[in-house]
């Protein structure tokens, strides 16, 4: 590995300033490096970061990845990891003029790093240095405590995906000068709206009344406007003291909950566990945002680098060449799907409907489809449009908003389906919808979404742990459980608890089914699975029609 050369980093400060002009913002610094092909396979497991700590499993998929170049030699045109300064990796024998097209994607990428508002959290951190800095720790932790420390990684990691990362970021956006009291939360939030069912027009009412108190009172603001409602509503504060008795200790962060609450990691001679879980806490909620935003983050840096390339005069003559690239890397599968291509096309589709001013009340209620095909109000502002959706949104937002009919029509797409031919024995694939209810509905069932997982404190009296998976129509993957909660249960110390649901099928009849014909029905049971001493039992408590 080593540092690009001077002609090389001359060609990449040459596409900064272009990215730049084009309306792009990025910090200036950053670095290139030269890595070879085993240098990629090497890094991949650690997520490309050269600092990441040890772990065996690492050194598995290193050998796994080896295999698999062997059968099918290739590895990414680049890499770029989000830290300051930000770093990109490039194989080591690209011509200049790819390397104008790889250094437009990732500037394009660390754009979209540096702008987008779920990063909001790792701005200001240099991520490989502290991830250096973690290394050394657990490195000499294993000098000390041997390969215990690998099963302490993988009880940590095997959770690293509840650690209640919108949490970690909201506090960034919520300054506490604007906080409001929880008296004031629930006075409008819940008495007003649940105890007295107030109208819209009286609730506006309370709303202007306690901001013209705030205006006149500062501080003292709050003390005036409950010392006015003692007469209105003289059974307010007793409905508030007892919510506060009865509201539940709820939280959703069960690796800091372990390192905050577990007294078997606060024994002295397990504090060193706590490290580990924080290493690991660390650099799950580091990487949160780009498994949330992969197919913007693909499509932003796909779509500069097509628009910056064919403007850049430097690569004049590689036209063609740029063509069989590009097409390869942003081509629209028949079957399965590229966020390369996903993210790419709906930036161009969202910027055509702004530029045409299709984004406005009056495009979307027309329901002619000749009106809607001919709607142009050429307002040209698809550019800033983009800008602003590439700050605000991630890939669930991304894709609920703007994948509509019109885009699904105007790509071809659709569902597909899964037969098996009984004659020639073989699946076959077939078109199952083109509605874009449907093609949106599995490509958000295909995101990243981890399970919501909370963690009743009433419900641990006798010193055990008690989790409940808050059911949102899938359930938990059954062969992870046990391995799961061994390891929670180890941290923890004592016998672990989690609730969840689980679906049922049973054979039943359809009364309109033909003789023979049998029909699988699914009921939701609600499970309570306890780990005690490595031993996993399951118990249902209620059954639910589906």
């Amino acid at each position: 590995m080593e540092l690009i050369s001077q002609h090389t980093k001359d060609i990449m400060e040459g596409c900064k300033e272009r990215a730049r002009a084009a309306g792009l913002s990025f910090t200036n610094e950053s670095l290139e490096y030269i890595v070879t092909n085993r240098d990629l396979l090497e890094l991949s497991p650690k997520i490309m970061i050269p600092t990441l700590y040890d772990y065996w499993v690492h050194d598995v998929e290193v050998l796994a990845a080896k295999g698999r170049y062997e059968l099918y030699p290739h590895n990414p045109y680049e890499t770029v990891i989000n830290t300051r300064p930000p770093i990109s990796f490039y194989n080591d024998n690209n011509p200049d003029w790819l390397n104008v097209m790889i250094f437009y994607h990732v500037i394009g990428h660390i754009d979209f790093f540096q702008n987008n508002l779920y990063f909001r959290h790792t701005w200001d951190i240099d991520f490989t240095g502290e991830a250096l800095s973690d290394k050394r720790v657990i490195a000499k932790l294993r000098a000390e405590k041997g390969h215990f420390v690998d099963y302490i990684i993988e009880f940590a990691r095997s959770i690293d995906n509840i650690v209640a990362y919108q949490s970690e970021l909201s506090p960034l956006f919520f300054p506490e000068e604007v906080a409001s009291s929880s008296r004031i939360d629930y006075y409008f939030d819940v008495f007003l709206q649940v105890e007295k069912k107030l109208g819209i027009t009286d609730y506006l009412k309370e709303i202007n009344r306690y901001n013209e108190t705030l205006r006149n009172y500062g501080d003292q603001a709050e003390r005036v406007f409950f010392g006015d409602l003692e007469g209105k509503y003289p059974e307010f504060e007793a409905h508030y003291l007892k919510a506060q008795g009865n509201r539940k200790k709820e939280r959703r962060d069960l690796l800091r909950f372990l390192v905050e609450e577990s007294e078997f990691l606060h024994r002295d001679e397990n504090l060193w566990m706590r490290s580990i879980l924080e290493v690991i806490r660390k650099t799950s909620i580091f990487f949160q945002p780009q498994i949330r935003t992969k197919i913007m983050n693909e499509g932003w840096a796909s779509y500069w680098h097509e628009k910056l390339f064919l403007e850049d005069d430097r690569i004049q003559g590689h036209e063609v060449d740029f063509a069989r690239i590009h097409a390869g890397v942003t081509a629209m599968p028949r079957v399965g799907m590229n966020p390369y291509a996903l993210g790419m096309r709906l930036f161009h589709y969202i910027k055509a409907m702004a530029d045409a001013g299709k984004n406005s009340y009056e495009y979307q209620r027309l329901r002619d489809i000749e009106e809607r095909r001919h709607f142009d109000k050429k307002t040209d502002d698809g550019e800033d449009f983009i800008f602003q959706i590439r700050e605000n949104l991630c890939d669930y937002l991304f894709i609920k908003n703007y994948v509509d009919q019109d885009f699904v029509d105007q790509h071809k797409l659709f569902v597909t389906g899964k037969r098996l031919n009984q004659q020639r024995m073989v699946w076959q694939y077939y078109v199952k919808s083109r509605a874009a209810d449907e093609y949106r509905q599995m490509v958000l069932n295909s995101l990243y979404h981890p399970p919501t997982i909370d963690i009743d404190t009433e419900r641990n009296d006798d010193g055990s742990l008690y989790l409940v998976h808050q059911f949102e129509g899938k359930q938990l993957v059954k062969e992870y459980i046990a391995n799961t909660m061994v390891g929670i249960e180890y941290l923890w110390g004592r016998p672990v608890h989690l609730e969840t649901s689980e679906a049922v099928f049973t054979v039943g009849k359809d009364p309109s089914a033909r003789e023979g014909e049998e029909q699988m029905e699914m009921t939701w049971e609600r499970v309570l699975y306890t780990m005690k001493d490595k031993v996993l039992t399951r118990q249902v408590l209620e059954q639910t029609a589906s």
